[in-house]
């Protein structure tokens, strides 16, 4: 009963903080936080940062009823929501026409540091660093950074048209409520603007899916054992080439 009330209250409390936040940034307008969307709408990207904080902030809620080992999790979680967030955010405002990671690995071959490299870098080692808290043996560390860099990179990789993330990560998020308590928090982010987003009013953007993506991979991560992390690992390194190899063909000159 305990397992349960803490999911619900780190959902709630997730959906919460993010409706509320995203309800506040909408009043600011920034011109610099809106886009034009696949069919050419302009939107907002005020769903991103709003939902990496209710997640945040939901999984700091379920660190504290500290019913499962899941639960002392929560802060290594929360780092790595909110360092990908940030990163996520940096390439939201700074961000240029290059896609794919072989073009911003190409630039910075050329001594260019390019916004998509600081997100590459940066979530990357913001990964391995909750991986490294969340597990005690070397490999297991290594492994759930693997887990949570990569489960943020796919989601952000498969946002092409409205609600896509936001469904992607209740997907993947489900069935790791049987596990523990920190997946909750992600969906309860996601479900609090999914439809503003189908609706086309605002997006994710790379912070929304980073940071939620990186959310899921952490309930994965502190969820699984070695073999666990081991398939999800080898999955999203799979899913990821294939799926940057595609968008790069996709934009690539005729």
């Amino acid at each position: 009963m305990i397992g349960t009330w803490s999911r619900v209250g780190a959902f709630v409390v997730a959906a919460g903080v993010a409706r509320a936040a995203y309800g506040a940034l909408r009043r600011r307008d920034d011109p610099r936080w809106r886009r034009e969307n696949h069919a050419g709408r302009s939107v907002d990207l005020y769903a991103g940062p709003a939902t990496a904080l209710g997640a945040a902030v939901g999984i700091a809620s379920a660190a504290g009823w500290g019913s499962t080992r899941q639960a002392a999790g929560g802060g290594p979680a929360a780092f790595a929501v909110l360092a990908a967030g940030a990163c996520g955010a940096y390439d939201d405002v700074k961000g240029d026409h290059r896609r794919g990671f072989r073009a911003h690995l190409g630039a910075l071959r050329e001594g260019e540091v390019t916004s998509g490299t600081v997100k590459l870098l940066g979530i990357g080692a913001a990964g391995l660093v909750a991986g490294a808290l969340l597990k005690e043996r070397p490999v297991d560390k290594v492994l759930a950074g693997v887990v949570i860099a990569g489960t943020a990179h796919f989601v952000n990789l498969v946002d092409v048209a409205p609600g896509r993330a936001g469904l992607t990560v209740l997907g993947l998020a489900a069935p790791g409520l049987l596990r523990g308590t920190l997946a909750a928090a992600p969906m309860g982010a996601a479900i609090a603007v999914l439809a503003d987003d189908l609706g086309e009013r605002t997006m994710l953007g790379d912070t929304g899916a980073h940071a939620l993506g990186a959310a899921v991979g952490s309930a994965i991560a502190a969820g699984n054992g070695r073999f666990g992390l081991a398939v999800h690992a080898a999955a999203l390194i799979a899913a990821t080439a294939y799926g940057d190899q595609v968008s790069t063909l996709a934009r690539s000159p005729m």
